[in-house]
């Protein structure tokens, strides 16, 4: 068996960084996932976002005793002690900062959702990693959840729309959508591709309506919840089979395992296991979805 790869996180304050840490560095755990391993972190956090700094301490005091995951200062310290970097910083605001202070050891990285707050930093990402020959991947788990993959299987199959639901709590730092609707949008996007050229959105105390339109004459939506006790889930139509309910609350094994190995059989050939178009287009249409409810519904050309 070949020597697991070094993964080196930066960003501490998401119980993803335990997730994917149970999943990578137990050879023993029911669904652990070969390739690599976590060996070095650095806390980070942001000090006006109580989500953040609040749970940096206790995750990273779980990586360094339970994990043994030795913790450095710097994020290029951790860039230059790995093969592979994980930005796991659940601030997307951040995400263009911290990659910049990584490109000089040019390591594959993982950038957990959302890429990127704005659709500006995103498109920074981008450049950078072309400029730098960084290959870059950004995504949620939700796109590799068994359910939705295998009802995406059958390829002959045109998709015609879908309709996703999903939780879609705020946060007051992290802009609109962009904080819980990424898990949306990147079900969405999965589904429908890009090619999305009118948005409009919205919003209540309790939910949003977003609608998209396609240059096929294709539509979509998404209707996302803050009350009640929701999960994920939509309706795909497809021209032969109709109408197929895919169930994301379903899937019995970790949600965060066909994830990274997406990361692991990707990142490391030098490549992204999702197109760059793709997954800007999440961001786009988050931005545009923004854009739309703060304009009481009005369409927005993307």
């Amino acid at each position: 068996m070949s020597t697991p790869l070094r993964i080196g996180m930066i960003g501490l304050d998401t119980s993803h960084v335990i997730g994917f840490t149970k999943l990578l560095n137990n050879p023993e755990a029911e669904h652990h996932v070969p390739g690599g391993r976590v060996v070095t972190a650095y806390p980070g956090g942001s000090s006006d976002f109580e989500l953040s700094w609040s749970r940096v301490e206790g995750f990273t005091t779980q990586l360094r005793d339970d994990h043994n995951v030795q913790i450095m200062d710097r994020p290029e310290a951790v860039a230059e002690a790995c093969d592979l970097v994980f930005i796991n910083s659940c601030d997307g605001r951040v995400h263009l900062d911290q990659f910049r202070q990584t490109l000089g050891a040019k390591r594959p990285t993982f950038i957990d959702k959302p890429l990127a707050t704005s659709l500006a930093d995103a498109a920074e990402i981008f450049r950078l990693a072309d400029e730098t020959g960084v290959p870059v991947m950004s995504s949620s788990a939700m796109r590799y959840d068994d359910s939705l993959v295998a009802a995406l299987a059958d390829r002959s199959d045109p998709v015609v729309g879908c309709n996703v639901f999903g939780l879609i709590p705020e946060e007051p730092t992290q802009p609109g959508l962009f904080w819980y609707g990424i898990h949306s949008m990147e079900l969405l996007v999965t589904v429908m591709g890009t090619g999305c050229r009118q948005v409009r959105a919205l919003r209540s105390d309790d939910s949003d309506l977003i609608s998209f339109v396609y240059d096929e004459g294709r539509f979509a939506s998404i209707h996302g919840l803050r009350r009640g006790k929701g999960g994920f889930g939509l309706i795909l139509h497809l021209e032969k089979a109709g109408a197929i309910f895919v169930d994301i609350n379903a899937m019995t094994r970790p949600r965060y395992a066909p994830l990274l190995e997406a990361v692991l059989a990707s990142l490391p050939k030098g490549e992204s296991a999702i197109p760059t178009e793709e997954t800007l287009e999440v961001i786009r249409l988050i931005e545009a979805a923004n854009e739309s409810r703060a304009a009481f519904g009005s369409a927005v050309s993307v």
